[in-house]
């Protein structure tokens, strides 16, 4: 498969992309226009989605056996959800040759390592990573190469992994217009709990709230709703399997933010009922001012980097950068 951006020596001979969701989609899409693979197959279960992945051109073949998708790959990317990691690392394991690299994009860093690390030969380097992007939508349809434009990915190479499998899975991910980050995997997975995992679980839980009303409120809500209940409704659109996977992976971390925002919910609560205006008021201004971090952190909106929220309050979005209608 060659794209647009393709080079005489690119950092990889044979991509292996295993799972062509958002994820897989976007990062095949990015891989050919910047000519980061002389050659990209992938895997997925759903003989329909090697078809659609085919017809829209994201890889050379498409295979159903991530076995025979990773072998003869430089580089295996798993792009599944997390419940999949241990079959497709078992099924990949004999496939794969010394100094191949094997990475992913998994919300929860412990449970790659957890279950994809003791499936691998020697000589077979482990690279987990985490790009901190997405929209709420899914399948090899969904993905956009621009998906990873001036987002983080966040590394977290266990102890005595090899440095130059670290700096290529590096380049990869700069050339795709991320910005790297290294953590240690359990630091990963408690920031990302309560950055990305309890918003979704609260954004869930509203949304569900809504739909145990009487019918005819349900109904009112649906009609009426404004933009903070209309976003929670995007962020509960995500793809459920994916995040029922995240929330089992990462159930310590999870719980332990989830105990913590109880706590504040239950001062809210207080404040609310004896009429502690000063409280709510102190509170409001403060997660203002985060706001506005994130938003000068170029990390607002729906992680479309087309659409014009990420570009700041002064700024202006040029005309490729225009938002989907959704």
């Amino acid at each position: 498969m060659s794209g647009d951006g393709e080079t005489a020596n690119p950092l990889f001979e044979r991509l292996a992309i295993i799972g062509m969701g958002l994820i897989g989609s976007s990062l095949a899409r990015a891989a050919a226009r910047h000519g980061l693979a002389r050659s990209i197959v992938g895997c997925a279960r759903s003989q329909a989605t090697r078809a659609k992945a085919l017809e829209l051109g994201l890889a050379e073949a498409m295979f159903e056996d991530p076995g025979e998708a990773a072998e003869g790959a430089d580089l295996v990317m798993l792009c599944t959800p997390l419940s999949a990691y241990a079959e497709v690392a078992e099924a990949m394991g004999p496939h794969l040759a010394p100094g191949t690299i094997v990475s992913d994009v998994g919300s929860v860093k412990q449970a790659t390592i957890r279950d994809v690390g003791p499936q691998l030969p020697d000589g077979v380097h482990l690279v987990p990573g985490h790009p901190v992007a997405g929209t709420e939508h899914s399948g090899p349809e969904a993905g956009f190469a621009e998906l990873f434009d001036d987002r983080w990915c966040i590394l977290t190479p266990p102890p005595g992994t090899d440095g130059e499998a670290i700096e290529k899975v590096s380049a990869m991910w700069r050339a795709c217009g991320s910005t790297i980050e290294f953590m240690e995997p359990a630091h990963h997975d408690k920031v990302l709990a309560i950055t990305s995992h309890l918003p979704h679980l609260i954004a869930y839980t509203i949304v569900g709230t809504a739909t145990n009303l009487e019918e005819s409120e349900r109904a009112e809500v649906v009609k009426f709703s404004a933009s903070g209940f209309r976003d929670f409704t995007r962020i509960a659109a995500s793809d459920p399997i994916m995040w029922r996977d995240i929330f089992l992976n990462n159930r310590e971390a999870v719980l332990e933010m989830l105990q913590r925002f109880n706590e504040d919910i239950t001062a809210l609560q207080r404040a609310i009922r004896w009429g502690e205006g000063e409280v709510l008021e102190t509170l409001f201004r403060r997660t203002r001012e985060i706001r506005a971090g994130v938003i000068e952190a170029h990390q607002a909106g729906t992680f479309d980097t087309r659409e014009r929220e990420k570009f700041g309050p002064e700024e202006t979005a040029p005309e490729k950068a225009r938002p989907r209608e959704e």
